[in-house]
């Protein structure tokens, strides 16, 4: 992939998409859904923080396709909308976890 050949729309839905990920509670509601599917109330419990913020957060990272939502009975349960967005963020936390060469070109 060539950046002259990347659309200025593919960009700014790119930069939107980081924008929604650049927020730490919404990074970590997207974190928690990763392993496996995971219901509001569990995110909430885990991170400490109340149902109807994660929701609203949960909202908008569907909205931008980053987690997805299942209804099993009454509890619907939220995971990462699929592969590509795990492995972005497999990726940047393998990125980070490395330490740094100091060869600053």
């Amino acid at each position: 992939m060539s950046v002259e050949t990347i659309h200025e729309e593919s960009v700014a839905q790119l930069a939107d998409l980081f924008h929604l990920l650049g927020d730490p509670t919404r990074l970590r509601i997207v974190l928690a859904c990763v392993a496996a599917p995971i219901a509001v109330s569990d995110i909430a419990a885990t991170l400490e923080l109340s149902s109807s913020l994660v929701s609203h957060h949960l909202r908008l990272l569907r909205a931008a396709r980053i987690v997805k939502a299942e209804r099993q009975g009454k509890q619907v349960f939220y995971s990462t909308a699929d592969a590509h967005i795990s492995g972005v963020l497999r990726d940047m936390l393998e990125h980070i976890a490395e330490p740094a060469t100091g060869s600053d070109v």
